[in-house]
């Protein structure tokens, strides 16, 4: 064929896909048989193998997979992707109702929408084309999956406009695929999937977008991140212009003028969960209008214009076999119920948590009894209650050990304490579970260093602390199993590329009692190095904003321990990076004339006029630094309605406090 020609059909046969594909896995409506689209397909194909000159990365043809890939970037969501708060009953969403309506009035009305269950992922667009796709991840990075989400046929590779947007979704398997797909693993004897979740998640991990490809996945968007010259007043009319744009959007969602109506909506889909042809794990309940989700914000974890009700656990019958414990990196020693493999909630369930003794010798547990198991919010295996009347006498009763299992130290239970702890510091178990900790996800994230090969090393004594980790030498590493060359390369090369990890990320993977990694960053951002966290005194610390005194204290009493300065000290001279890298606050304007310059301001009880986070913004754009906790550095207090504690504190002090009032009155000056 003539190259003109053969440019021109090209274009042709992409056309009629993209729109046969449109209608078949986006509307359901298929314009044409199977038969006929894969015919075009196979067209389209040859066409483009015999002219490369004229590839696109936006042609169909990308849906059946390109090469492999040698690993996942990572991506760093422009707008975090937060996890949702969530709601059991009805009087956790009446509760919701009454939280939202007490910040932004009575005026309101939310869009409810099927929780799908699969795997939360960004779509980023220019001009109108698919330019990326990542994971969720932490909520703040995720993994580029871009080539294997372009095999999904419901994402679209070009819009209906040229609009620059990033919209979130919720790629998933169908049952039926699902149910396909474990019968093939059968038959070759590969062992099943336990849900279409994992299923789904899995399928979009492979680094070989031709598997992912065979996989039929689908998708539903459900919000828009950003987008470009356009407002959106609500979420629902949000929801109208993606399907405009082309996106595949969930038909079961619904506008309701109130939480009663929420309500009804819910109870109809516990009923009718089980007739989709996907699993939904839930209803995710928002404040339609926009400017509403504004006003509401965030808490550090998730908005509070949103909800996820999670629908009630299914509850079986299983056998208590036996009580396993195991230790943790703080030596709390935890026991976990062996139980007769059962199936809940889709998933094989072979273990739960019973967390300590005390829920134990509680719900009066003995080894061989009958128990009813749940997974809490679908997730989480629990041993709900025994069924002390199916006893035969042949149960068994099961004792707590007085020493530790990995080192035979005596264990204790701190002072205000239910769990028994091992407080032996060279505990072996500790040490490997902090070793796990350090190179997990939110800590240093050091690829290829999961919990089996910390496991390995630590039994090949390679590994007895952090520092050890960066000392890793090549030789060392190929003697043990299943470490070929390329695997020892890519890890010590993994290994120190996170040398240059800010220093946020080397707090968190330390352990530190009670220091999240949003403390961790907190703290990062405040002192910029660790030495000056580690000069920091407990009132410097308290004085932090979200920091308070238990946690200031364990930071004190961590950093005050000789061995963790040598560790310190140890890491610093194999280059590991003691500074923090991240944004700074954004440079303030001259403000030296400013009420506020140089002062520490706390805020606490209720502001009517203002949310807290638009009063912080304003008093740290006028010079002021706002902290969490009334201490001698406050210079004064915004006291709302119900100022408690803080307050008293602050009279005792004789710290200035204002009200709300003066702090408009200041702000307009």
């Amino acid at each position: 064929m003539e190259r003109l020609k053969a440019e021109k059909r090209i274009e042709e046969l992409r056309t009629m896909l993209e729109k046969y594909g449109h209608h078949y896995y986006v509307l359901d409506k298929p314009l044409v048989s199977d038969a006929e689209y894969d015919t075009l397909l196979q067209e389209l194909l040859r066409l483009e193998e015999e002219h490369p000159e004229f590839f696109s990365e936006h042609s169909p043809s990308v849906r059946v997979g390109g090469k492999t890939l040698p690993f996942f970037e990572k991506v760093e969501h422009r707008i975090p992707m937060l996890s949702l708060g969530n709601a059991f009953s009805d009087s956790d969403l009446r509760d919701f109702d009454r939280r939202v309506k007490q910040l932004v009035g009575d005026d309101i009305s939310y869009s409810c929408e099927l929780k799908i269950d699969g795997l939360a992922v960004s779509l980023t667009y220019e001009n109108g084309k698919f330019v990326r796709g990542a994971t969720r991840g932490d909520g703040q990075v995720g993994e580029d999956i871009t080539a294997n989400l372009k095999t999904i046929p419901a994402i679209p590779l070009r819009l209906s406009e040229p609009v620059t947007i990033e919209v979130r979704g919720e790629a998933y398997m169908p049952k039926g695929s699902f149910e396909a797909l474990n019968e093939l693993k059968a038959q070759a004897g590969e062992e099943k999937f336990a849900n279409p979740r994992n299923a789904a998640a899995g399928s979009l991990r492979q680094l070989n977008p031709k598997l992912a490809a065979k996989r039929n996945l689908s998708i539903f968007v459900y919000a828009i991140g950003h987008v470009e010259g356009r407002e959106i007043e609500s979420h629902s009319k949000g929801l109208t212009y993606l399907q405009e744009l082309g996106f595949r959007v969930n038909q079961e969602s619904k506008h309701c003028d109130n939480i009663e109506e929420v309500i009804t909506y819910t109870e109809e889909w516990v009923e009718k969960r089980a007739t989709l042809p996907y699993d939904i794990d839930g209803i995710v309940i928002k404040v339609d209008r926009l400017d509403q989700q504004k006003e509401l914000g965030f808490t550090a974890k998730s908005p509070r214009w949103a909800t996820a009700f999670k629908f009630p656990a299914e509850e079986v019958v299983t056998k208590l076999e036996d009580i396993e414990l195991s230790i943790g990196r703080t030596g709390v020693v935890t026991p976990t119920a062996l139980l007769t493999p059962v199936t809940v909630a889709g998933t094989t369930v072979k273990r739960a948590s019973l967390h300590n003794e005390d829920l134990i010798r509680e719900k009066d547990l003995k080894l061989g009894d009958s128990v009813v198991i749940k997974k809490a919010g679908d997730i989480i295996p629990e041993v709900v209650n025994v069924l002390a009347e199916l006893r035969d006498g042949s149960e068994r009763d099961f004792h707590m050990p007085t020493h530790c299992p990995a080192c035979e130290s005596e264990l204790v239970r701190l002072e205000g304490e239910v769990a028994l702890r091992c407080i032996n510091p060279q505990c072996p178990a500790q040490i490997r579970e902090g070793l796990i900790h350090f190179v997990s996800r939110n800590a240093m994230n050091i690829d290829g260093l999961g919990e089996k090969v910390i496991s390995q090393l630590f039994l090949h004594d390679l590994v007895s602390d952090v520092a050890d980790i960066y000392k890793l030498n090549r030789d060392e590493l190929l003697q043990l199993e299943r470490m070929g060359e390329k695997s020892v390369d890519n890890l010590l090369e993994a290994i120190e590329k996170t040398k240059d990890n800010s220093l946020e990320r080397l707090l968190f993977g330390l352990g530190i009692r009670f220091v999240g990694a949003k403390a961790a960053k907190t703290l990062a951002m405040e002192f910029e190095t660790i030495h000056k966290i580690v000069e920091a005194t407990e009132e410097e610390l308290v004085a932090v904003n979200e920091i308070g005194e238990k946690m200031a204290a364990s930071v004190r009493r961590y950093f005050s321990t000789e061995k963790v300065l040598e560790l310190i000290k140890e890491l610093e001279s194999l280059g590991v990076n003691m500074a923090y890298k991240g944004p700074k606050a954004p440079a303030e304007s001259d403000v030296s004339d400013s009420p506020f310059a140089g002062k520490t301001v706390v805020l606490t009880g209720k502001l009517e006029q203002l949310t807290r986070g638009e009063a912080k913004e304003k008093i740290e754009a006028l010079g002021g630094k706002v902290t969490g906790s009334v201490s001698k550095k406050t210079d004064l207090v915004i006291a709302g309605e119900d100022a408690g504690s803080k307050r008293t504190k602050a009279e005792e002090l004789k710290i200035e406090i204002w009200d709300e009032q003066k702090l408009i009155h200041v702000f307009n000056q």
